[in-house]
Parts: structure tokens; C-alpha cells; sequence
């Protein structure tokens, strides 16, 4: 039998009482579109990442976008990101109106390098966005300090990194507003589209609120252009229901991720490095090996699905080919995305299933 890489559905048998519960109260309210469940997940979710404020939003790259618009951000702008993310990252930026300038990340952590983010601030820089990329928290410290050496603001791209810590503290309660997605798959999911945006600054929550909103406070009074961007009252209880697992999950998650760290020896892999500052919730578990498509065909063989995260780097994407990047700009991120690839990490997964795919890397 296949081990596949992610497997939602082992999650939805064990709870599927609770699940198919916390629908049935929406559908019998009709609340669907925001309104009371998708409020009452906000509030909690604020707790859980010790934060002041939380307003859900349809998805994680209208949550960049929506951070982007309530920090001031539009045309002219330049915000710097990470070249080593997923896509979304850089459409908040663009979506907003400004460009995104794409900095390079670390050769062992993977994530933005504060030493590349210096030589890319102008007098059109605006703000950082910091992603903590696989579950593995960047270096908030020193981008805090660059930024505030600027005057600039911080944002966390929080998408795959729900309940992570940095020195001690949870991701989402560092910068001025964090930013998570609940697509299907991650930490902490939804049965469909979500997303959020955490903040200790209520204006910068208020203006979210408003935005996504379709620009108003009160029905049919628009006080500026808005956005349909509201959390689906399902998705919200569907969200609340998973929140309560959250922790026991995230255990899980580290101590596979520990096991992959300690007893993955072949030296044709290089590892993800893990600061003792921090405490990762491993999201993916991403490797380097010198030839990642023979290693996805002879995991294949062995019935184990692996796949590769983000093959081809943010800047070197046609999508921004006008911004004139080339290759060797970002070396770093461009080697990790030639020879990357994902191994099989979920809460649910076996001792047995994890002891497999170690014994697997092992013998490549």
C-alpha cells in the first residue's frame, strides 16, 4: 500500500463526528458567509497565538494582500521577500500594488538571509515580509533590528508555521501583523479556502475588518474600496474543531521531524538546520539530494510518495520576469529549489511508516 506524502483523511475518520457536528450548526444557522462561527475561531486563534486581535479572511495570499494594504503599502512601494517561498508570498506585495525585490535565503536554515536584506533597501522600501518557511521560524531578531533601523515594518508569512515558537514566543505575535493560511494540508487547516491575520495593533485589524468587508461597516455604506474577502462560517467551525488538536498534532509533527533529523545518516542528503532558539513545527520536511528525480522514482518504488516544494525559485518565476532577476542572484535559494524534495510527514502517520522512509533514505 502506498505511504502518501500527506494524508488528510486519516484525520477526518478519527474526527468525523466532530467535524460533520460543527457543520451541521452552521448549516442550521445559515451562517455562512463570516458571521458568528467564523468570528468565535478569530477569538480563539487570537489566544492561541497571544495576540490582541485576529480577523479571518478567505485565504492566506488574501491575507498578505490585505496586511500589505492596512500597512500603507501601494504603488511605488518596494517590500523585500523572500526569494525561497512559495509564490503567495510575493503576490500580497504585487496584489497591493508595489514590487516585491527578492532577497536570498541562508544556506543552512533556508530561510530569508538578514545579511542579503541590507543591500536591498531603497528610499522606495517599505517593509520586510519574514516567512517561516517549513514550520522553521526566520530569524525575526536581527530582520527586527534592520527593519527598525529603517523605519520600516515586519510582516510574518505564518502559512506553514502555526504554533512555531521564536525565542519562546509564537509566530504571528512578532511583527506587526502575522499571516496564516488554512489550505488543506497545513498545520492547522480548513475543508477548503482560509486564511487569517493576527495583530497587537487594532487599527491595522480594523482596516482587515473594513477591506474584506466589501469596504464597509455598515451594510450598504462603503467607506472605501473593499474586497470580498470574508472566512465561510464553515470553514470557521470546521477551524475551531481543529484548533483544540492543534497542539497534539504539532507534537507529533516534532517528533517525527526529530527522528528524520537524528537517524536520517546518508550523506547524500543535507538537512534543514533548526536554531536552538527556536522550536519548529515541521510543516515539510524538505532535503536536499544531488538528484531529486531519482530520488522521487526510487521512493516511488518503494510505495512511498515524496514530491518536491518550489522547484523553480520566486525570482526566477516567468510571472516576474519584468523585475530582470537572472540566475545566480539568489544562489542560495536557487540551489535548494534545483535539489529539493519532501518526504512524508503528517500527525498521523505510524512509528512503523516513519521508521520506513528513514530506512529508505538511508539505504538511497
Amino acid at each position: 500500500m502506498l505511504l502518501p506524502r500527506i494524508d488528510l483523511k486519516r484525520d477526518f475518520d478519527r474526527h468525523r463526528d466532530e467535524y460533520l457536528s460543527a457543520i451541521e450548526k452552521v448549516c442550521v444557522e445559515t451562517a455562512y458567509s463570516g458571521g458568528r462561527f467564523a468570528d468565535e475561531f478569530a477569538k480563539e486563534f487570537a489566544g492561541y497565538c497571544n495576540v490582541k486581535y485576529c480577523t479571518g479572511v478567505n485565504n492566506g495570499t488574501t491575507a498578505l494582500q490585505a496586511a500589505m494594504i492596512a500597512l500603507g503599502v501601494g504603488a511605488g512601494d518596494e517590500v523585500i521577500v523572500p526569494a525561497n517561498t512559495y509564490i503567495a508570498t510575493a503576490w500580497g506585495v504585487t496584489h497591493a500594488g508595489a514590487t516585491p525585490v527578492f532577497a536570498d535565503c541562508t544556506a543552512d536554515t533556508w530561510e530569508i538571509d538578514p545579511d542579503r536584506i541590507e543591500e536591498k533597501i531603497t528610499d522606495r522600501t517599505k517593509g520586510i515580509i519574514g516567512v517561516h518557511l517549513y514550520g522553521q521560524p526566520f530569524d525575526f531578531k536581527r530582520v527586527k533590528e534592520i527593519a527598525d533601523r529603517h523605519s520600516l515594518f515586519v510582516v510574518e508569512d505564518c502559512a506553514q508555521a502555526h504554533g512555531a515558537l521564536f525565542e519562546g514566543k509564537r509566530v504571528g505575535s512578532l511583527g506587526d501583523i502575522g499571516c496564516f493560511s488554512f489550505y488543506p494540508g497545513k498545520n492547522l487547516y480548513a475543508f477548503g479556502e482560509g486564511g487569517a491575520c493576527t495583530s497587537d495593533n487594532e487599527e491595522y485589524i480594523d482596516t482587515i475588518n473594513v477591506l474584506k468587508n466589501q469596504g464597509c461597516r455598515v451594510r450598504y455604506y462603503h467607506e472605501r474600496v473593499g474586497y470580498n474577502m470574508r472566512l465561510e462560517g464553515i470553514q470557521g467551525a470546521v477551524l475551531s474543531v481543529s484548533l483544540k488538536y492543534l497542539d497534539g498534532w504539532t507534537k507529533r509533527r516534532q517528533e517525527i521531524g526529530e527522528r528524520y533529523c537524528r537517524e536520517i545518516t546518508n550523506d547524500k542528503f543535507i538537512l534543514q538546520a533548526h536554531p536552538a532558539n527556536t522550536t519548529p513545527v515541521y510543516h515539510l520536511f524538505e532535503v536536499q539530494v544531488p538528484d531529486p528525480e531519482d530520488f522521487l522514482r526510487y521512493m516511488g518504488e518503494h510505495d512511498v510518495e515524496c514530491n518536491r516544494h518550489y522547484p523553480v525559485p520566486c525570482h526566477l518565476q516567468k510571472a516576474y520576469s519584468d523585475l530582470g532577476y537572472r540566475q545566480g542572484d539568489c544562489p542560495n535559494a536557487e540551489k535548494l529549489a534545483d535539489h529539493c524534495a519532501t518526504l512524508p510527514l503528517f500527525p498521523e502517520m505510524s512509528d512503523d511508516e516513519v521508521s520506513l522512509v528513514i530506512d529508505l533514505c538511508n539505504r538511497y
